[in-house]
């Protein structure tokens, strides 16, 4: 078989000529998006350090960053081949710092034992993926909370970004401000935000990449941020970790029950309803999800999930989750499931090139986050503004995300609103039994779990 043929393959397999893209495009977004969550390779090892080690915090650093690597690349891979979807996963941050600071250092559960309750939240999840439960719950959704998600996640991503940058603050008297505009770190992602909208506006390809580069770059130059120390180190393989979880498993009745029990569900719920969050709003704006609110290979792409969180509990890592970074990727017009196994191979070739990855400043990637916030917004135009029943769930829901800094919480809060307000309306019976459910387990969970 010639080059040629096996392009064509290729191509079929993933059917670019059905999404209308390309070997270009594809590679492009899968570099954009890799390169927007990379820094999950040395954030994720830095948080879980803490709580993960054999003598002193963070002599386990170098093997928490294989394992976040090829955690992420099995997981991403799995979603390109099997889902087909353009969409990254990697250890989800804010799980890994209740993992490390909650978990382990404030319920003392020994770390082998956290990891081990993650791998029955995987095994958990794998069950209800092949029972189709968390499809049924993305159908059961309604379309304007749908829309209300995406642009959530929109919003969400780019106050991350903003707050990462230091261009909001905390303050005292009015909670959040505008941050020190001398600042040399806020100036040059002022600066990286002006590149990266000057090439969307000239319509650059790859404009978010470039942006990430320039940023980068100019960090280097002006001295803010320091060059990078290497390019190429060989990787510590995690012999330490690697099997850990299901060491753990043996610890697992030695721990007080009701801590575990709630500490796994904390995991499960989190995951659940951020994955399906994040699912539906890449879902909304990579243009999958159909009219009548079904997203194709839906099953897959949560079996792809639920496969990363148990194989990477194994590895070693907190819980594996869809990455809203991936937003990066379909902006720059990625469609198909090459752009997971693009992701993958980089995920996979990372762990030689780590001194170079971790040399990219966060304030690097802030720009492309807020410019991918901009186009994520656009599915504000499809929500029913003149009709409150959608328009209040809607707008609570966009409000929430980031001020909760939860994709789960306003996703709660949208899906508890909605059928309370249909019903105030005289149209319960535009209501399911399916949106009341989720209704009902977003109540208790505020009630019984907080946040």
């Amino acid at each position: 078989m010639n080059s040629n043929s096996s392009l064509d393959a290729i191509a079929r397999f993933f059917n670019f000529q059905e999404l209308q893209t390309n070997f270009r495009i594809e590679i492009l977004a899968g570099v954009t998006t890799f390169v927007t969550m990379a820094y999950i390779l040395v954030v994720n090892p830095a948080i879980l350090s803490n709580a993960i080690f054999l003598q002193t915090s963070g002599d386990l650093f170098g093997e928490l960053v294989i394992a976040t690597a090829l955690a992420s690349a099995l997981a991403t891979l799995v979603m390109g081949l099997y889902a087909k979807y353009p969409f990254a996963l990697a250890p989800g941050m804010g799980l890994n710092a209740y993992f490390a600071f909650s978990v382990v250092l404030g319920l003392s559960i020994p770390w082998r034992v956290a990891l081990a309750a993650i791998l029955i939240e995987g095994l958990i999840f794998i069950a209800l993926t092949l029972s189709r439960f968390r499809t049924q719950m993305i159908t059961a959704i309604p379309e304007g909370i749908k829309h209300a998600v995406a642009a959530g996640i929109g919003l969400f991503i780019a106050y991350i970004a903003l707050t990462g940058a230091k261009i909001i603050v905390t303050d005292a008297a009015t909670t959040t401000t505008l941050g020190n505009l001398n600042d040399p770190t806020v100036l040059i992602t002022i600066a990286g935000i002006l590149i990266t909208a000057a090439l969307m506006a000239r319509r650059v390809t790859g404009a978010l990449l470039l942006g990430i580069l320039a940023t980068a770059g100019l960090g280097w130059i002006l001295g803010i941020a320091p060059w990078p120390k290497g390019i190429i180190g060989l990787p510590q393989l995690p012999v330490d970790l690697f099997g850990q979880g299901i060491m753990g498993l043996k610890e697992v009745l030695q721990v007080n029950f009701l801590q575990i029990f709630t500490v796994t569900f904390v995991f499960f719920f989190v995951d659940l309803f951020d994955t399906v969050g994040t699912l539906t709003g890449l879902g909304m704006k990579a243009g999958y999800i159909n009219e009548q609110g079904e997203f194709p290979r839906v099953t897959e792409a949560f079996m792809a999930d639920a496969v990363g969180t148990t194989t990477g509990a194994i590895f070693g890592t907190s819980t594996v989750t869809t990455y809203i970074e991936s937003a990066s990727g379909i902006s720059e017009g990625g469609r198909s499931g090459l752009t997971a196994v693009v992701v993958a191979i980089l995920f996979t070739i990372s762990i030689f090139f780590i001194p170079l990855l971790s040399a990219i400043p966060s304030f690097a990637t802030a720009p492309t986050l807020i410019i991918v916030g901009v186009l994520m917004m656009g599915s504000v135009r499809y929500i029913h503004w003149d009709d409150p029943a959608e328009s209040i769930p809607a707008f609570l829901t966009i409000f929430i995300m980031p001020l909760s800094y939860s994709i789960a919480d306003g996703l709660g809060v949208g899906l508890i609103t909605y059928p309370i307000m249909k019903s105030f309306q005289g149209k319960f019976h535009e209501t399911n039994i399916a949106m009341w459910v989720l209704a009902v387990i977003f109540m208790l969970k505020f009630v019984f779990v907080g946040k």
